[in-house]
């Protein structure tokens, strides 16, 4: 391990000092930890075989792919010629190249990676790299096994010249069959990756996790100092830099990489259900009954609107707004097993009022996507109560796209008053973003079920909500506009919400009887209020219920009932006009017949 220097002066090789903090620490103790230094954190440099030790399960790891040649495209030589760099970093490594393929299971699921090694000329990207990357993703397509690739670089491998450039095209063609093939890809971000391999399979991957502290980007800070003559500010290619504006899904320490990997390669499996039901079933479905909605033995689901109580519509409104309700990072440890959380638009930012990620509901991967807002002031705050701005919207979409290309259930929860509203927004096409999400849920050829779990307001929870079932909490509201606004707007009062909020039939009750929700969900006696894991477990019997119906429905058949659920919602045809008795004609008058 390259965690840092030996102590030099004492002959033994049992203490090595660290290259950030300078601290002194016991060899044995930074090996338990992984090479990290146990003062500072600093996640020092693995070899791609201490790479493969730490995330594969042992036993399971087997190199292939035949042995790199040696090439001189260009002739290249600077103080020494390219070839005797080559042969210099071979006899320093034992590799032949600056990556290995190899096959193995990470907590049993398999798993085909490509894995660098910065200390083969800083590992960088030739011919040879971009061969070994071309073979792990071939052999993970003709496998269909997910792909991981370990990235370690400085870049492109200047002594190749455009030679090197090619291989950003051709792995990023290799990543594009993947996808067209339907096969998951992570990357592991380590530091550090830039230049030719940030700008091509680095980036490109499904899933992108990075280690606390690794560099990422195009340029160097040497580079854009020594170009642009600027200076970076501290910390702005890391890690960290980039989970917060949008570059990266996860960052993970070393020690929870393998659980991390583990819990999104379970969703590249995507398998479906046991036939005989012996699937994980958490939460088991009530038997249709005609008890009373929320007492014990109700049904999962109500269909007729005429088995909902009739509350006053404003009543229903402070409900659906109410602090105390669950939100959606309450229901999830109830609902979703092994959920990993993913993060960012991959353009500018990650926006907290979306969460995201996959995770197994039933004994199946799915795909969950809802709006958050929060309890606290500072929770409301943080996540602007619930309201998405265009990197929310950009994000759900990305994963949206994820779970179509891997052939998972989409889950949806909506709850927020509306898209973020503000100059910010619309710099950045807040309506461009709903629209895109809107276009892409109506052809998405995946299951997608939604709950409205508090508000629905307008197009920002519309962009959540195309789905193949739509399904609310029998406290929930949905709208075009809120009752304050329909209100300011049409009375020119504010304070005629209450009246505007009956006027625009936005309860659950209603909005069944207009065929504008699937069903409701009954909510537990005496509310949802403080009652995540009963809130949870009717969400999941409703969800269920709904999957199954949904299961077996080929994409073409999804798309076309999904289209025609949303044709139904146009102008009625005009009456035909009333038969009238038309007169008989009068006698002509035997003056005019001459």
């Amino acid at each position: 391990m390259a965690l840092a220097q030996r102590a030099s002066g004492s002959g033994r090789a049992d203490w090595i000092v660290c290259r950030r903090c300078r601290t002194l620490s016991h060899a044995r103790q930074v090996a338990r930890r992984l090479g990290v230094c146990p003062e500072c954190g600093r996640h020092a440099p693995l070899s791609a075989a201490d790479r493969v030790e730490q995330l594969l399960d042992p036993g399971s790891a087997v190199r292939f792919g035949p042995p790199v040649g040696t090439a001189d495209p260009l002739g290249f030589r600077d103080s020494r010629p390219y070839p005797d760099r080559l042969r210099e970093a071979r006899a320093a490594t034992g590799l032949d190249e600056a990556a290995i393929c190899v096959r193995g299971t990470i907590d049993g699921h398999p798993v085909v990676a490509a894995v660098m090694d910065f200390r083969f000329m800083g590992g960088s990207l030739g011919a040879g790299v971009g061969d070994r990357i071309c073979l792990a993703a071939e052999t993970a397509c003709a496998e269909r096994v997910p792909l991981l690739l370990v990235t370690a670089s400085g870049g492109a491998r200047m002594q190749e010249g455009a030679i090197s450039l090619m291989q950003l095209a051709r792995t990023s063609a290799a990543l594009a069959m993947l996808d067209e093939a339907g096969v998951l890809t992570l990357s592991l971000i380590t530091d550090p990756t830039y230049g030719g391999v940030a700008a091509s399979y680095a980036t490109l991957a499904d899933v992108i996790i990075a280690e606390p502290g690794a560099r990422l980007g195009f340029a160097g800070p040497r580079v854009i100092a020594q170009t642009i003559r600027q200076t970076l500010p501290p910390g702005f290619q890391t890690a960290e830099h980039l989970l917060e504006h949008g570059g990266v899904d996860i960052v993970a320490p070393r020690a929870e990489l393998r659980g991390t990997l583990s819990r999104v390669l379970a969703a590249g499996r995507a398998a479906a259900p046991p036939a005989d039901g012996s699937g994980p079933v958490p939460h088991p479905a009530s038997a249709p009954s005609s008890g009373a909605p929320g007492e014990p033995g109700a049904p999962a689901l109500v269909t007729d609107f005429g088995l909902l109580p009739e509350r006053p519509p404003w009543e229903t409104v402070r409900r659906a707004r109410s602090l105390k309700r669950p939100t959606l990072r309450d229901l999830l440890p109830h609902l979703v097993a092994d959920f990993e959380e993913l993060h960012g638009d991959r353009l500018s930012d990650d926006c907290s009022a979306i969460v995201g990620g996959v995770g197994v509901f039933e004994g199946r991967a799915v795909l969950v996507v809802g709006n958050q807002k929060g309890h606290t002031p500072q929770e409301l705050a943080r996540n602007d109560f619930g309201m998405s701005s265009p990197a929310g919207y950009r994000k759900a979409a990305r994963l949206m796209r994820l779970a179509g290309k891997l052939g998972l259930p989409v889950l949806t929860f909506v709850d927020t008053p509306g898209a973020h509203p503000g100059v910010e927004a619309e710099e950045r096409h807040q309506a461009a973003a709903i629209a895109a999400n809107l276009r892409l849920m109506a052809r998405l050829p995946v299951p997608i079920v939604t709950v409205i779990t508090g508000e629905g307001g307008s197009g920002g929870a519309l962009a959540l909500a195309v789905a193949d079932r739509v399904l609310m909490l029998a406290d929930a509201v949905y709208s075009v506009i809120s009752p304050e606004g329909c209100a300011a707007i049409l009375w020119q009062d504010p304070a005629a919400a209450p009246e505007a909020a009956a006027a625009l039939r936005l309860d659950a009750r209603e909005l069944l009887r207009l065929g504008v929700v699937d069903a409701v969900v009954p909510e537990p006696a005496g509310g949802v209020e403080d009652a995540p894991r009963a809130t949870a477990a009717r969400i999941g019997e409703a969800v269920r219920a709904t999957l199954r119906e949904l299961a077996d429905r080929p994409p073409g058949r999804l798309l076309a009932e999904r289209l025609a659920r949303y044709r139904r919602f146009a102008m009625p045809p005009p009456a035909a006009p009333a038969a009238r008795s038309i007169p008989p004609a009068a006698p002509a008058d035997p003056e005019e017949r001459h």
